[in-house]
């Protein structure tokens, strides 16, 4: 679950990482009452999940109520990267001395926590990493051991920081990985982190990602969803209690292990197709499942086709084939599928399948054969 930045904000204060004063505003005289009791000059900016706020208009500064009340006049409603803004967060300027880069993320590869600071703040990473890698000090954490004082120590001489900011980074670090553990995240990211005159730290951004599946630990964390600013498709998928990504392609994408939905979507690319979704329907999915999952991938009204790769093993592919008969007996769908099935009763989904003769149904014997049939449909379909 992604946070917005003053929720991140509000989690870093509990943690005692330095953050600007702010206060929420979803209403223009909330946000003038709010910069009223913070103070001028102030920041206004728009709390949307994504990046780029800035060069979208969505930071402001406000010498005053009145450019307070115009800057709220404007953000609010405003369109941010196809994300509405519901919400402003007003915060005291800061006095700006030098914007460095901090982050923890939970590095799948290295079944490790990764620590990753450069002196390059203020700028995309994915761009410092590309431009000069050297840039970035990077250091896996020892979960059982935790980031020591003095591997933050480290991490700040290797990235350049000057002298009298080495303890003090490293202090800084440190708090930020044991927020990271505390409250279980995927992702802790502040963006710029700013050294103010008086050569103190405090984090001017916060991006942070917490573990879904983590939150029934953390009832205050649960309460931050915010169901009416995520994805509908995704809300839908999350209701049903399946693992979907919205993905911008028009192919549906349906399989049974993340591992085979992700081996789908690459080979649907290598076909020139453009999947929609990555939804993976679990193992052992039954009918019903399945006829939540089309409804799922149907809602998204790109879908132009609809790939079923199912290899079964704890998934039976009669319970698929029984699920897709269902699905269209109550949605009755105006798109083509391809089906493949492999595994558990085979056979006997593929004469499931055969005696319902679905409309526009295609069956596939391999991977390869479904991907390339599919893609085909697809443009038939936006031709």
């Amino acid at each position: 679950m992604d946070l917005l930045e003053y929720q991140g904000k509000q989690l870093f204060a509990r943690h005692d990482i330095p953050v600007p004063a702010g206060r929420p505003a979803r209403s223009v005289d909330e946000a003038v009452a709010a910069a009223d009791e913070i103070g001028y000059p102030c920041v206004v900016k728009a709390q949307v999940k994504i990046g780029g706020r800035g060069k979208a208009g969505g930071i402001k500064v406000a010498q005053d109520a009145g450019e307070a009340r115009a800057h709220a006049e404007a953000i609010l409603g405003m369109d941010i990267r196809g994300f509405t803004v519901h919400e402003i967060w007003i915060e005291g300027a800061s006095q700006i001395e030098d914007e460095w880069y901090a982050s923890i993320i939970f590095d799948r590869s290295a079944k490790k926590p990764l620590v990753m600071f450069s002196t390059k703040g203020g700028m995309d990473i994915e761009a410092v990493a590309d431009e000069t890698p050297e840039a970035i000090a990077t250091r896996h954490v020892d979960p059982l051991l935790g980031l020591q004082p003095f591997e933050g120590r480290r991490i700040a001489y290797e990235g350049g920081v000057p002298a009298d900011l080495v303890r003090p980074l490293g202090a800084f670090l440190t708090r930020l990985y044991e927020t990271f553990v505390a409250e279980e995240a995927m992702l802790v990211e502040v963006n710029p982190l700013i050294v103010t005159p008086e050569r103190e730290l405090r984090a001017l951004d916060a991006k942070v990602t917490l573990d879904d599946n983590a939150l029934f630990r953390h009832r205050e964390n649960a309460e931050l969803r915010d169901p009416s600013a995520e994805d509908p498709q995704e809300r839908m998928a999350h209701e049903r209690g399946l693992t979907y990504v919205k993905l911008d392609g028009d192919i549906g994408i349906l399989g049974n292990g993340a591992g085979l939905v992700m081996s789908t979507l690459d080979v649907v690319a290598r076909y020139g197709g453009k999947p929609a979704n990555f939804l993976d329907a679990g193992g052992g999915s039954k009918a019903e499942a399945i006829t939540q999952a089309v409804e799922v991938i149907l809602s998204n009204d790109r879908v132009k086709a609809v790939l079923f790769n199912i290899f079964g093993g704890i998934t039976r592919c009669d319970e698929v084939a029984n699920g897709l008969v269902e699905a269209f007996r109550q949605i009755a769908p105006q798109v083509p599928f391809v089906v493949r099935l492999d595994g558990t009763n085979d056979q006997e989904g593929r004469r499931i399948l055969a005696e319902a003769d679905l409309p526009n149904v295609h069956p596939a014997a391999t991977m390869d054969e479904a991907a390339e049939r599919v893609v085909q449909l697809a443009k038939e379909a936006s031709a």
